[in-house]
């Protein structure tokens, strides 16, 4: 399937980090099933997302290196502030599994 093209200025407005994720809460209030995760940008600060990645436990994103974009608007998600949004993408059985680095790398460190 096609999708629109973009210019890379486009491309270029996104602010896509590396960060670590330093904190996991339940989010009972969320319609889907998620989690409140709060990651580290080093120089960029905490910021925390709304993220339905209930297919990790908690120990499992504790401690791991995740994609964000980090320079959209906060969204309020059933009264939460989502600053964030962490990347990832389905699997067949349709979870979401976390775009992360396969290499140690600095955090807040960019993508491109």
């Amino acid at each position: 399937m096609a999708t629109n093209q973009i210019e890379y200025e486009d491309f270029s407005k996104v602010d896509t980090r590396i960060g670590r994720v330093v904190a996991v809460l339940p989010f009972e209030r969320a319609r889907n099933p998620s989690y409140k995760v709060e990651v580290d940008f080093g120089d960029f600060g905490r910021k925390w997302s709304s993220a339905q990645i209930t297919s990790y436990t908690v120990e499992e994103l504790l401690g791991r290196l995740v994609s964000c974009v980090i320079n959209m608007p906060p969204r309020n998600i059933a009264g939460f502030q989502s600053e964030i949004l962490i990347l990832g993408a389905r699997n067949a059985a349709g979870e979401v599994k976390l775009l992360s680095p396969t290499h140690d790398v600095e955090i807040g460190g960019q993508v491109f």
